[in-house]
């Protein structure tokens, strides 16, 4: 397995994901089979009117797509003229609500890749506790290729 020394290009160097849809800050490690990114949410995040005036809390959807994020990230550094998009998300368990100001792991490990399919593990942390996890599903083409999704409808 080989590390890649830090520090790592900048996350929107790497992915087309812009604000206010990029929910990774950096990149912390990267190996052949890991990444891990980091962010603190802000108290002006746009989702936190809502969700919940009272109680602000990262909506789960958003914890997921962080995970997605960083597996694109991953992705994306070891292959760069490919597109990748998640597919499937199998197993998702929320586990503690987490709000604004806390700085957040997202981890994941990646399997097997084959056919463009990419499958990781991924886990949403604080320093003390375990927040969200899911198996994540990608699917990599070439930019200019055929866009159709496996398994997606046409």
């Amino acid at each position: 397995m080989t590390e890649h020394p830090g520090p790592f290009p900048s996350v929107s160097s790497i992915l087309p994901h812009r604000p206010p849809f990029l929910f990774i800050d950096r990149v912390v490690e990267l190996s052949e089979d890991r990444v891990v990114a980091v962010r603190t949410f802000q108290a002006d995040e746009s989702f936190f009117l809502g969700h919940f005036p009272d109680r602000p809390v990262v909506p789960g959807v958003v914890l997921i797509e962080g995970l997605a994020q960083a597996m694109a990230y991953h992705s994306l550094f070891h292959h760069p003229s490919r597109q990748i998009f998640l597919v499937g998300i199998d197993e998702a368990r929320f586990r503690s609500p987490i709000g604004f100001g806390i700085e957040v792991t997202f981890e994941v490990r990646l399997g097997e890749q084959r056919f463009g399919l990419m499958k990781g593990r991924g886990e949403v942390r604080t320093v003390t506790q375990l927040v969200a996890s899911a198996t994540l599903l990608g699917y990599a083409t070439e930019p200019h290729g055929n866009p159709a999704i496996p398994g997606g409808s046409s």
